[in-house]
């Protein structure tokens, strides 16, 4: 899999954990939602996410 893939796997995963976890945990963890949400956004404009970094190291794609 590509790197884009896994991202976009792991922000997926990311969502729809913290959605879960907001509705029957505490709703504080849609704020992790936003945040993930935040950081998509600016990675479109930016072309940098700390995840892509991360998954570098790791040595995906």
């Amino acid at each position: 899999m590509s790197l884009e893939r896994w991202l976009r796997l792991i922000a997926g995963a990311f969502v729809l954990i913290s959605l879960a976890l907001g509705h029957w945990v505490h709703p504080g963890w849609y704020w992790f939602t936003a945040f993930v949400g935040l950081n998509l956004f600016q990675s479109a404009f930016t072309n940098w996410c700390p995840m892509m970094a991360f998954l570098r190291k790791l040595g995906v794609g």
